[in-house]
């Protein structure tokens, strides 16, 4: 019986497991690989590694921590957590069942992708999936952002204050009947192309266009500086879909203690209803989740 096990190996996961550690309980974190976003960086060629802020050092701190201990980390993936009376029971893919006092889940989320050629290419190569994280980036940039949801509008408001050019690639254009949808549509830098489907990504060493072709079948290039995927963000909350509260998104529902709605579990980092889509705030998140969980455990302990 473990005090505690941790799922997900993320910035919030890892920052918790290190917490957790320090409190001196028994903890297992349970992830499929160690550093979750963090593995994966936005490359540009007008960008120097210095000229970005991230939390990589922070993370890779822990990760190094939990790699050195290696009792406290498992490295498969969770199929099911449930409760019986007052523990925990999570299940791994390979059929574990590991028993718990108090769970932290902070599985993050995982991008819904175009699924066409080049994409996987130039994938972190001038094609990512974050323009809150990197749209200071772009300042007099060219660049295309995709998706017909709230997460693309919103994606296009924040690059078209800084960006040169933002072509916004829709199927429909629902998502413009809003305050921010009018503001677009009578911004001088963006300009939006409805009906249309994405054929491929092309470039070189990065990304640099993007081909379409509208509902009469003619094939068209647009040329970009940048290409941003905001089709959907999904949570992976599979294993505690049937256990804590969700939210319409699917993502699991907190209070500002990192708590859910099932006393013992809690969540951290992008799969909550609080997330951000940064590696900053999922640290700290983390830290949050492991002393709430901490203070759950102590009259135990």
């Amino acid at each position: 019986m473990y005090d505690l096990i941790i799922i997900g190996g993320g910035p919030a996961g890892l920052t918790a497991a290190v917490y957790a550690i320090r409190k001196r309980l028994n903890v297992l974190l349970i992830s499929k690989d160690l550093g979750g976003k963090t593995n994966y960086r936005l490359a540009l060629p007008w960008i120097e590694e210095y000229q970005v802020i991230k939390g990589l050092e922070i993370v890779n701190k822990f990760r190094n921590e939990l790699e050195y201990l290696d009792f406290a980390r498992h490295i498969e993936s969770v199929d099911r957590v449930e409760k019986k009376n007052d523990h925990f029971i999570v299940t791994t893919k390979s059929g574990a069942a590991l028993e718990s006092r108090a769970v932290i889940l902070a599985t993050g989320t995982r991008q819904v992708r175009m699924n066409v050629p080049g994409e996987k290419e130039f994938t972190m190569k001038g094609l990512c999936y974050s323009a809150l994280s990197y749209a200071p980036l772009f300042i007099d940039k060219s660049v295309v952002v995709i998706g017909d949801e709230d997460l693309a509008l919103r994606s296009a408001g924040e690059l078209s204050t800084v960006a040169k050019e933002v072509t916004m690639v829709c199927t429909n254009d629902k998502m413009l009947d809003s305050p921010l949808g009018h503001k677009l549509q009578k911004a001088g830098n963006v300009r939006i192309m409805k009906d249309c489907e994405i054929v491929e990504v092309q470039g070189d060493e990065y990304a640099r266009k993007l081909i379409l072709k509208d509902k009469t079948g003619k094939i068209n290039e647009f040329p970009a500086d940048g290409m941003f995927v905001e089709k959907a963000l999904t949570p992976n909350t599979n294993m505690v879909r049937d256990l804590a509260n969700l939210d319409g998104q699917g993502r699991v529902i907190v209070d500002s203690s990192c708590r859910t709605n099932i006393p013992g579990l809690f969540a951290a980092g992008d799969v909550t209803n609080n997330y951000a889509e940064q590696v900053l705030i999922a640290v700290g998140e983390g830290a949050k989740a492991a002393l709430s969980a901490y203070e759950y455990l102590l009259p135990t302990l």
